[in-house]
């Protein structure tokens, strides 16, 4: 009998996981019910703050949370030695997410840039209260900042991982913000032409320049606010 309730449980807790989010409106005016929280680190990926996850900053949606996941596990073997860091998403049931004009419905993810040491070697993009948390880093004209220099080929296998796992699952990218005087770097890559031809970027600088991360809108179909 004790088995039987036991089974039942864990299978009431399944489903309950289980169970999609909805977002409401949009990226810019909306909500989210039953947000899902990313998990804090994986075998090449981390958060940008402990102190940020506990405070409910990293929830999304549960589908993108399917996406980013899978994304970093393709990435394990298409680009081995290469690690990387997401930043800010969002609350579990969305809302406004100061200082961020948009991040309010469980589809917008930020990524800090994948960078290289001095030894050519990847490393995390260090993001700490100094620096707002990598917020407040500038990259110079030659993509570099403090001995960190940006890793294009890694970030473009990023983003291209991102838009086949979202279209693994039904979905899409909308779009993707990066500084636009920086964007050509990631065209010169080998990923390059299916850059241009599968994900839209910004074409005009943001009201903050997107240089120490890139901001990934999802097209996840949403319900009316």
């Amino acid at each position: 009998m004790r088995i039987l309730i036991l089974i039942m449980i864990l299978m009431i807790a399944a489903l309950g996981y289980a169970k999609e989010s909805i977002c409401y409106g949009t990226t810019s005016n909306g909500r989210l019910k039953g947000g899902v929280q990313l998990p804090s680190q994986g075998k090449n990926f981390i958060s940008y703050s402990v102190t940020a996850a506990l405070l409910g900053r990293t929830y999304v949606h549960s589908k993108v949370r399917k996406i980013i996941i899978r994304s970093y596990k393709t990435l394990e073997t298409q680009a081995p030695g290469k690690v990387f860091k997401y930043a800010e998403t969002g609350f579990r049931e969305g809302g406004r997410f100061r200082p961020h004009k948009t991040h309010r419905n469980g589809l917008s993810v930020d990524f800090m840039v994948p960078v290289v040491n001095q030894e050519g070697n990847s490393v995390y993009l260090p993001t700490n209260y100094f620096n707002k948390l990598g917020y407040g880093i500038e990259f110079n004209s030659k993509s570099k900042y403090a001995g960190y220099t940006i890793d294009y080929v890694a970030m473009a296998a990023h983003i291209v991982s991102l838009h086949k796992a979202a279209k693994s699952y039904g979905a899409n990218l909308w779009r993707v913000i990066f500084d636009p005087k920086l964007q050509p770097h990631l065209f010169r890559t080998k990923y390059g032409k299916y850059l241009k031809r599968h994900v839209q970027f910004s074409k005009r600088r943001s009201w903050v320049r997107h240089d120490e991360h890139y901001h990934v809108d999802f097209k996840i179909r949403c319900r009316p606010l």
